[in-house]
């Protein structure tokens, strides 16, 4: 359609959008599917080969209250997925993202008793075992359970733990003020690098639990540079930087 009329130094630049039907493995790993999506159990097992070991994902209830807000609540200990993994948070915090921005990637290392192989031990628990949930050293590693209270972001995760498969999972969550099928929490195990970007006009409140109080040293940042804002280069050869 455009060969014969299009003059040749513009048909070199021209590009046109795959409007091609992708699976949602496909979807869930290249360009985001809503994560309401994924409480349904028929499609858990139809994403299984592309599924991060470990990872859950479980649906929340935002009960609106006319003329007045809404009420929402995060888990309950010992009760849903919290209750069949055997996992509670030890530590509660909060965090807020302006409008535009974006967190992470960040990665916590897992724990690997001694004397075995990283890779095996990871393959023995969220692989050969993965229903074992005693093997899991919650108390040794950190764990996080994330909640988003406001506005609309992208959660993007990779898997780099040894021995595993490396598989990408990008969804699309709500917050509370925006009540719907992708009012979820996402629990993400050790090794498995996330990030956040809003994508409203809307600042990201989140909420999260993890399993470990605060250890500096179990926060690892890869790509983050996107979280800061550097000064214009005039200013920042005039300062000596």
């Amino acid at each position: 359609m455009f060969d014969d009329w299009i003059c040749n130094n513009t048909r070199t630049k021209l590009e046109r959008r795959d409007y091609s039907r992708k699976t949602l493995a496909e979807q869930l790993a290249h360009d985001g599917v809503e994560a309401g999506i994924l409480i349904n159990e028929s499609v858990r097992e139809e994403l299984s080969s592309v599924w991060i070991p470990g990872l859950e994902v479980f649906s929340r209830r935002v009960y609106q209250q006319p003329y007045r807000g809404f009420f929402a609540e995060f888990a309950r200990e010992g009760e849903g997925v919290c209750g069949r993994i055997g996992f509670w948070p030890r530590q509660w915090a909060t965090a807020r993202m302006y409008a535009g921005t974006a967190k992470g990637f960040h990665i916590h290392p897992p724990f690997i008793p001694d004397g075995i192989a990283a890779d095996k031990w990871l393959r023995r628990v969220f692989v050969e075992e993965a229903d074992n949930y005693a093997l899991r050293r919650y108390n040794d590693e950190q764990w996080d359970m994330m909640f988003i209270v406001q506005g609309r972001c992208e959660m993007i995760l990779c898997d780099e733990r040894v021995g595993l498969e490396r598989r990408i999972m990008r969804l699309w969550l709500d917050g509370d003020d925006l009540p719907g099928a992708n009012n979820v929490a996402v629990i993400i195990p050790p090794g498995v690098a996330h990030a956040l970007r809003g994508d409203s006009s809307r600042d990201v409140i989140m909420v999260y639990g993890t399993s470990t109080r605060f250890n500096p040293e179990w926060e690892g940042r890869i790509a983050s540079g996107i979280e800061r804002s550097p000064l214009p280069s005039e200013w920042e050869n005039y300062l000596g930087y």
